[in-house]
């Protein structure tokens, strides 16, 4: 039986501490410089490197910073999905921050706008927007016979109106799916009698069938996001390993909430070695799938040795590329694996922040990888710019901003769901101290 003083001060604790609004006021400052340094780095880049590209590496950067924020908000919708039909004491202490992301969507969505306006519409990202008349660009030489040939074939998918119909219905497909997750936890928490059995059934039915949907459409998505910067090129894996990584980033993201929570109630009596340490067998399993994908993923490709699949590596390969590539695998993989190998270090708050952390850096590393060589100026052709520091500071600024808002709806729900099934077990004193 759990101890009723404990239970009685977990109840009378259950807002969030004060100095979330530290974070908050942090991350808008660090937003704001950043915001700052993006516009004099693509003034720079003006002066100094091509004219022409100035501020096209702005709207790269920004492809980059919205690839991450959508991941972590709408990964972390499909890692709470995952949560509910897999069931868990882990759960109860990971839910509100996972909510907490999910209600971020409409920022997530307003930084998609200038990705379609000026990506999509203007074509300053996707080159099969820009050279709709493929006939012409390959006449002009704008374009090779292969980019040319996918675009015609691939052209009743990779069209401007496609693009935008496809991401707005997604994203209302996602924003049902939020509101519904968020206001029914709610529910459960306010209603004086719970029946575990009903809401359980309903959580499950909810997530059941919108885990293999969000699978599903988060590859479409990904498709038109990223995918299609390259025609040519197609992965049957891509959706997958974007999938994996989105839980890989948004579970390194709640781990570092909470151990940063847990300085204060009721974190700090519910967080504890047990959960700290599942949480990081959690991260070291998604560690290995994340690897275990990209390797089969290169390791099929090179094998086939196929004309129309290997230019893809050659681009991230050659050219100095092959020194980002080597440290993505060293930042994405082999620094996490090998520590999380360790039992003791998934027990050490400082030890675990600082493997989080490097999976949260990697995630935006290998974002870096993916993009930025389907560029024409940047294939085979690593070499600094003043353009290319826009890698950082426009998704830093992008981050920066939509952790202010991940703060924010940090603070409007108590972070301790008080109905959960889980509770009275979690306050257990034998699993207290096990």
């Amino acid at each position: 039986m759990a101890s009723d003083s404990f239970s009685k001060g977990l109840t009378s604790t259950t807002g969030t501490p004060p100095f979330v609004d530290l974070w908050r006021r942090s991350a808008l400052r660090a937003g704001l410089v950043f915001a700052i340094l993006a516009v004099i780095l693509a003034l720079l880049g003006q002066k100094f490197d091509q004219p022409a590209l100035g501020w096209d590496h702005v709207v790269r950067g920004w492809l980059h910073g919205f690839m991450i924020c959508f991941g972590f908000c709408f990964g972390a919708m499909a890692l709470l999905m995952t949560q509910y039909l897999s069931g868990g004491k882990w759960g109860l202490i990971i839910r509100r921050p996972l909510e907490a992301m999910t209600r971020t969507w409409p920022l997530v969505v307003l930084f998609w706008f200038p990705i379609a306006l000026l990506g999509a519409s203007f074509g300053k990202l996707y080159i099969w927007a820009r050279y709709d008349n493929w006939r012409d660009a390959l006449q002009k030489g704008l374009i090779t016979i292969d980019q040319a040939h996918a675009i015609h074939w691939k052209q009743p998918m990779l069209n401007v109106t496609s693009f935008y119909v496809v991401s707005l219905v997604c994203f209302a497909i996602f924003a049902l799916y939020v509101t519904l997750l968020n206001s029914w936890s709610v529910k459960r928490d306010a209603d004086p009698e719970p029946n575990v059995a009903r809401w359980r059934t309903k959580f499950e039915n909810l997530s059941g069938f919108g885990v293999v949907l969000y699978a599903v459409l988060l590859f479409v998505l990904v498709i038109y996001f990223v995918m299609s910067l390259d025609p040519t090129w197609y992965s049957t894996v891509y959706g997958f390993q974007f999938l994996v990584g989105q839980a890989y980033g948004v579970l390194a993201l709640s781990i570092l909430t909470l151990i940063a929570l847990s300085k204060a109630e009721p974190i700090k009596s519910t967080f504890r070695i047990v959960e700290q340490h599942d949480l990081g067998k959690l991260c070291f399993a998604f560690v290995m799938l994340n690897m275990y994908l990209a390797f089969a993923s290169f390791l099929i490709i090179w094998s086939g040795n196929s004309p129309e699949e290997i230019p893809w590596y050659l681009d991230r390969i050659r050219g100095n590329w092959g020194v980002i590539a080597t440290l993505d695998v060293i930042f994405h993989w082999v620094i996490p694996f090998s520590l999380l190998l360790s039992r003791d270090l998934k027990r050490i708050k400082s030890r675990l922040v600082l493997v989080c952390c490097i999976m949260i850096f990697a995630r935006m590393w290998d974002m870096f990888w993916l993009i930025e060589p389907n560029f024409r100026d940047a294939a085979r052709n690593l070499h600094f710019s003043w353009g290319i520091l826009e890698y950082i500071a426009v998704p830093g600024a992008l981050v920066s901003f939509w952790l202010v808002y991940y703060f924010t709806e940090l603070k409007r729900r108590p972070l301790i769901a008080t109905n959960d099934p889980h509770l009275t077990e979690i306050l257990e004193h034998d699993y207290a101290h096990a």
